[in-house]
């Protein structure tokens, strides 16, 4: 079968590999789809600690597939059905794990297509502990593979705009309009703000933005600060998203602020742009509440992906490119260089 495995920083191929076997706790998947997203891309172009030439890793954890054999061992799952993965692993004992939150593991944090191989292949084992964990979801008729590879990153921004404390009415800006950005506003509208500020360097993807959610407010220029000004009457926003790894506009967005305002460091800043300097006297004076996240729980996972089955969100709109897996490495070439919003392999 065909992979992309990555064996280093920039260097990405499509091999040629055996079809995986199973034991009898284990789960062979056939990928219908799987997603790239910004952390493939930053792996790719940067380096990690897991992938070497000795240590290859197949690349992938946006993922959809059909279950193709089952382990005798294996309880519940039939083949045939049509599953979602959520792709981190935690060691299932310790006091975070059992809290709820297996992927923010500290012990033994696994992920598909990080430490093990994932979804760019036309083949994927589900470990035993993944389906221990309930990873696995089944995912309705009515959903397609490109819908249901899409929830992964969904349930990220889920997790980022819950951990904001969304009210009926809030205004709110995201800052950073790529494919993480617009599901962000498209929560936000759904759980009740009122308006949504969508602001980037790209007016293409603002144009985009303003296709896909129904009457954000887009700005891109060189005075955001008088424009939020603008659109909230002088009092600033009541919740902000910094969906960008710009280090600038963590400190930036303070300025934007109402009083007891919520903020979400969503986008993760390159550890050579840290520290990032931060005026704490705004957060002190305007009591603003400023948090990150990282991820999605499974619980998160599931709740986001009957957000899609249902027809909430149409997280179908935000891809814009689909390849097969012999066009993979123009498609990690595109979705490097911001060509369109998300891309997805198609198998």
């Amino acid at each position: 079968m065909k992979a992309i495995k990555l064996y280093g920083k920039e260097d990405i191929r499509i091999v040629e590999i055996p079809t995986p076997k199973i034991s009898g706790k284990e789960i062979l998947l056939k990928v219908e789809a799987a997603g790239i997203c910004g952390t493939d891309i930053k792996n790719w172009k940067h380096g990690h600690k897991y992938f070497d030439a000795e240590h290859p890793v197949t690349m992938g954890h946006e993922v959809s597939g059909k279950i193709t054999k089952v382990g005798k061992e294996v309880p519940f799952y039939k083949e045939g059905m049509r599953v979602a993965i959520a792709p981190n692993i935690g060691c299932g004992i310790c006091d975070i794990c059992v809290s709820g939150n297996t992927h923010m593991c500290v012990d033994s944090h696994k992920a598909f297509g990080i430490n093990i191989d994932g979804a760019f292949a036309e083949y994927m084992v589900i470990t035993e502990d993944a389906i221990a964990q309930g990873n696995l979801v089944v995912i309705p008729d009515t959903v397609s593979p490109e819908d249901a590879a899409m929830n992964e990153p969904l349930s990220c921004a889920y997790n980022g705009v819950a951990k904001c404390n969304v009210k009926a009415g809030d205004i709110a800006i995201v800052i950073g309009a790529g494919p993480i950005g617009l599901m962000i506003a498209m929560l936000l509208k759904m759980l009740g703000a009122s308006k949504v500020i969508l602001n980037d360097i790209s007016e293409d993807r603002l144009r985009e933005g303003e296709k896909l959610v129904p009457g954000v407010l887009t700005y891109c220029g060189d005075n955001l600060y008088d424009f939020v000004m603008k659109h909230t009457d002088g009092k600033g926003v009541d919740i902000a998203l910094t969906a960008t790894p710009v280090a600038q506009v963590q400190n930036e967005v303070l300025r934007l602020m109402n009083y007891f305002g919520r903020i979400n460091y969503f986008g993760l800043t390159p550890a050579d742009k840290q520290p990032v300097p931060v005026d704490t006297n705004l957060i002190h004076s305007k009591e603003l509440s400023v948090v990150g996240t990282t991820k999605s729980s499974i619980s998160q996972f599931r709740k986001t992906l009957e957000f899609v089955s249902s027809g909430l969100l149409p997280v179908n709109s935000v891809v814009t490119h689909e390849y097969s897996i012999d066009n993979g490495l123009e498609a990690f070439e595109n979705a490097w260089r911001g060509k369109g919003l998300k891309h997805i392999i198609r198998f």
